[in-house]
């Protein structure tokens, strides 16, 4: 199959303006009569659910929490990018292209990249006018802040809980078509499988969760807004319920899956205290700022700081090694997140690592207090310093921070062309839930742009030029495809509920998660990666023959919930072993131990590996791969520095 991106012909900045010219249109009277199903309703889903109820269009939004503005977006702390040049240091629409296609390390689509930095502005401008409450500056104006990958300040920022506040906007925005009746929001209901008649997209089956009532629901088009895979680590910045099912039921049913081997390490979060945790806490990348990020020097120092015979006040600032500053001097501690990480694994694997476990460095306000005052610091960051000071009983205010990298984002995810369709008409995948705009590793502050970029400025084009080529017959979900794929999904839960092993579902997930970070993590080895592979399908058995799914389905059943996604986890996590086998090469995210610079820094292998990887699912058969070749008209591929 040859993956066609879609993507218009003529000058990079001219590319977005004429393709919405060129986009069919649905008269305004005609929109009422088209049904569009939301699956997710984080920033993406929620921006997108009320941007289409607005334009007319009878939308149903589903999410698996017990409201909308439960999603995970809200974890989003540090801020949102845009390149409005507020502080006069030089940004550019342009050059926050640029950034974002170095910081993924020239793995992304061009144009899909462009127009994430093109619309960026309108981003800010919504979220105001929604009454987001973002820093201002003195003189009134928005203020702004730097984040890694770039050397201007476009981060928008509402103290350390930007997600929180912007998903706020869009989720007023939401409740607004909810009221007025042309948003019905079934919350507590998870999507379990796609619904395709003709091959195309045309609803979902669900589970509400409180009663185990197996739905159907038919619509014209389908948008998944279901966030990205990181708990296949098990340990992640993520939320406990996130997962990959809606996506991975999609992949299943025919939309290929991109770029799997692309995680992101985070490398600013509270380091892992014992095998009791179930998550792990993101300190945002906002910290890295004004925290200088060190360790000391000596190896010999750095075991009697883990002995305790000295305390972190008794290393005298000679003795410090400030890595990053030292190794990167024009980025300093603001070099992209997956260089942060290799060096803080880096010091760590040196024996330099701090704290009792050794596994993390520091990150040290002390500069910053005495240059602007605590109460300057407390202002920008005080949530962020609160939240760490509960959960470690130590006071970043008067002791560096123990930081170390967690598994985050995903850059990976289902394949879309340039409108955000993947290959199932119909279906559409918005924000972490594709692969489209970072390549093989997202800058920071980039999420929460992306997931708004797609929700509010470029679905409701590119979805009403789809609706206006198929016409608007009826959907009816007692079509023989719905009660097939129902009676399916009714078969599989009934296979979960008759395990009865042993094991519960997290012991197995744990166990993936081990082999995950161990094989699949921040470095990987053809070695490695041939040793989880072989893991992960034994691990895959073990689960069929020894988990103990507890319960029924006709209940709130969060062993069943789990077991689902548990499974699809460990399908997931074999195909990105694959795909991480087969791109010999390192970038961004994705480091193979076989390539890589003199100095250790990623080594791209750009006459073989230029393209996109999309996964095509066949039952009892290993996944195909074809390939969506990169084109770089506008960008010179370069080795990544940030030296």
């Amino acid at each position: 199959m040859i993956l066609d991106s879609k993507v218009p012909e003529g000058p990079l900045a001219e590319k977005w303006t004429k393709h919405k010219f060129n986009l069919k249109l649905v008269n305004p009277a005609n929109k009422r009569k088209y049904n569009i199903i939301v699956v997710g309703t984080g920033l993406a889903g929620s921006s997108a659910a009320a941007s289409l109820a607005e334009l007319g269009y009878n939308v149903k939004t589903f999410c698996y929490q017990d409201s909308p503005r439960r999603a995970h977006s809200i974890a989003a702390q540090g801020g949102i990018n845009a390149s409005k040049n507020y502080p006069n240091d030089g940004d550019s629409v342009y050059r926050l292209f640029y950034d974002t296609i170095k910081g993924g390390d020239y793995r992304s689509r061009e144009a899909n990249t462009y127009r994430l930095a093109e619309v960026s502005s309108n981003i800010i401008d919504q979220c105001v006018a929604q009454g987001v409450p973002f820093a201002r500056e003195y003189g009134g104006l928005l203020d702004n802040r730097s984040f890694g990958g770039a050397q201007v300040s476009r981060t928008f920022y509402a103290r350390g809980q930007t997600g929180q506040q912007l998903l706020l906007g869009a989720y007023s925005a939401l409740n607004r078509q909810i009221k007025k009746g042309t948003v019905q929001s079934y919350t507590r209901h998870e999507m379990l499988d796609l619904v395709t008649i003709d091959g195309q997209a045309r609803g979902v089956i669900t589970r509400d969760m409180v009663t185990g009532a197996i739905e159907s629901h038919a619509a014209h088009a389908v948008i998944l807004c279901t966030g990205g895979y990181g708990n296949v680590f098990f340990l992640s910045t993520n939320a406990m319920g996130c997962n990959v099912t809606a996506a991975w039921r999609a992949h299943k049913r025919g939309a290929f899956f991109a770029n799997p081997c692309y995680t992101q390490i985070h490398p600013t979060c509270i380091p892992v205290t014992g095998d009791h945790q179930s998550k792990l806490t993101l300190m945002s990348e906002s910290l890295r700022n004004d925290g200088r990020v060190w360790v000391p020097k000596t190896v010999e120092m750095a075991q009697r700081l883990r002995r305790g015979e000295i305390k972190v006040f008794d290393i005298k600032e000679e003795d410090r090694d400030y890595y990053l500053e030292r190794k990167y001097p024009s980025f300093g501690n603001l070099v992209p997140r997956d260089v942060a990480s290799r060096n803080a694994k880096e010091m760590v694997d040196e024996g330099r690592g701090v704290g009792k476990s050794g596994v993390a460095v520091y990150l040290d306000f002390k500069d910053a207090i005495a240059r602007l005052g605590e109460d300057a610091v407390r202002a920008k960051y005080g949530n962020l310093f609160d939240m760490y000071m509960q959960i470690t009983d130590e006071n970043p205010y008067k002791q560096p921070m123990r930081i170390y990298p967690a598994v985050h984002y995903t850059m990976g995810g289902l394949w879309v062309d340039y409108n955000l369709m993947t290959t199932v008409p119909g279906l559409y995948a918005l924000g972490e839930c594709n692969f489209s705009d970072h390549g093989a590793n997202r800058l920071g502050a980039s999420a929460l742009m992306q997931g708004l970029a797609d929700g509010y400025f470029v679905i409701p084009y590119t979805v009403g030029d789809y609706l206006a080529k198929l016409g608007f017959g009826p959907v009816d979900a007692n079509h023989p495809n719905f009660e097939k794929t129902r009676a399916e999904v009714e078969a599989k839960v009934n296979t979960l509920l008759s395990l009865k092993g042993k094991q519960t579902v997290d012991d197995i997930h744990k166990k993936l998660g081990h082999i995950m970070w161990e094989y699949c993590g921040m470095a990987r080895s053809a070695e490695g990666l041939s040793k989880a592979k072989g893991l992960i399908q034994e691990l895959k058995k073990e689960f069929w023959a020894d988990v103990n799914v507890l319960g029924e389905n006709e209940e709130l059943n969060q062993s069943l919930e789990k077991a689902g996604r548990v499974a699809d986890f460990l399908e997931l996590a074999e195909l990105m072993v694959d795909d991480a086998f087969n791109r010999k090469e390192s970038c961004g995210g994705h480091f193979r131990v076989e390539s890589q610079t003199e100095e250790g820094e990623a080594k791209r292998n750009d006459e073989e590996f230029s393209y996109v990887s999309a996964w095509q699912y066949h039952e009892n058969a290993p996944e195909e791969l074809h390939k969506e070749e990169l084109n770089f008209e506008n960008v010179v591929l370069t080795q990544r520095s940030y030296k």
